[in-house]
């Protein structure tokens, strides 16, 4: 297999917004809240908690583990929905402040799903060139594209990021395989608008602004249904049961969500990693946030098998297998 990951790492903002802070800003209630999310806290961004500095702390911390130096990262991957600015990526605002002067870089948007995606991209990187050291992060501020006067999205996210470094070994660690879809056709149903045009002519005229809109009920069904096919086809295809399985971690955006899969999968929730009661819904920090505390808290072992599964905005989804 070959593509291995050597180095985890994350970082969260210091704030801590809890369900009864959010009583104060619309009208909601902690029980209502945690009765169907699962969510208690979330972590908000403050002053020089930009997408990019989470995303550098949490790939420092990676690569303090992997005991990788600037110098040896190739190349950078940052997957995000929300980095400070378009242009230039945040990726190389990463690259800058690490000092990783050998490497290219850049942001791959796939919402929720972006982890798996650039997961994906660096796997099949590493074994196209053994000699590549890949850094993947995932980094969300979503604070700043959420409506807090909407109660029905507000509850839900949070900010953060997480890193993985990835490089090739000669045995049987690492990526064992993957299965990645989207369908642009649902689009409506989880979007998150740009700022407003600067030409009139292609100015959306039903832009309420650039702040995430989402259909609950809608993608709650969605996703359930698409990250089981995902993951069985997976299994399938990789020759993988569920008993082989030592730990699931899936994106974390919704405990009814998470509880619903894992009962349509046949999983226990004892093989499951949840933070998302800490969290909520960090998008494409959620899988490596929920990784690195994983790896830290000592659960994964050599040669444990580990399912990864998300579902985003697009839509996106997939899963993924990993030999640790």
């Amino acid at each position: 297999m070959g593509a291995v990951i050597i180095g985890t790492g994350s970082c969260l903002p210091k704030r801590v917004l809890s369900n009864h802070d959010l009583e104060k800003m619309v009208e909601t209630n902690d029980e209502w809240i945690r009765s169907r999310t699962g969510i208690s806290t979330r972590r908000i961004s403050g002053a020089g908690e930009e997408t990019y500095r989470l995303a550098t702390s949490a790939a420092r911390k990676a690569m303090e583990m992997a005991q990788v130096t600037a110098d040896e990262i190739d190349l950078i991957i940052v997957a995000t929905m929300t980095s400070h600015m378009v242009m230039p990526s945040c990726a190389c605002f990463v690259q800058k402040e690490i000092g990783a002067n050998n490497a290219f870089a850049w942001d791959l948007n796939a919402a929720c799903s972006g982890f798996l995606y650039s997961l994906d991209t660096a796997a099949k990187h590493v074994l196209v060139d053994q000699d590549k050291t890949i850094l993947v992060i995932g980094a969300e501020t979503l604070s700043s594209r959420t409506n807090w006067e909407d109660r029905n999205t507000c509850i839900l996210f949070g900010d953060g990021a997480g890193a993985a470094v990835f490089r090739y070994e000669d045995n049987d660690r690492g990526v064992i395989g993957t299965q990645l879809f989207s369908d642009g056709s649902l689009w409506k149903l989880l979007y998150l608008h740009s700022s407003p045009s600067c030409n009139p002519e292609i100015l959306q005229p039903d832009n309420p602004g650039p702040y995430m809109l989402m259909a609950g009920q809608e993608v709650f069904k969605h996703a359930v249904r698409a990250m089981e096919k995902a993951v069985k086809k997976l299994l399938e295809k990789e020759n993988v049961s569920v008993d082989d399985i030592s730990l699931m971690i899936p994106h974390q955006a919704n405990i009814r969500i998470l509880k619903k899969l894992m009962s349509r999968l046949g999983i226990s929730q004892e093989k499951v990693f949840i933070n998302v009661q800490k969290y909520g819904n960090t998008s494409a920090a959620s899988i490596p946030i929920a990784l690195d505390e994983a790896n830290r808290e000592g659960l994964l072992k050599k040669g444990d098998i580990v399912l990864l599964c998300s579902f985003g905005g697009g839509f996106t989804w997939g899963a993924g297998l990993l030999k640790w």
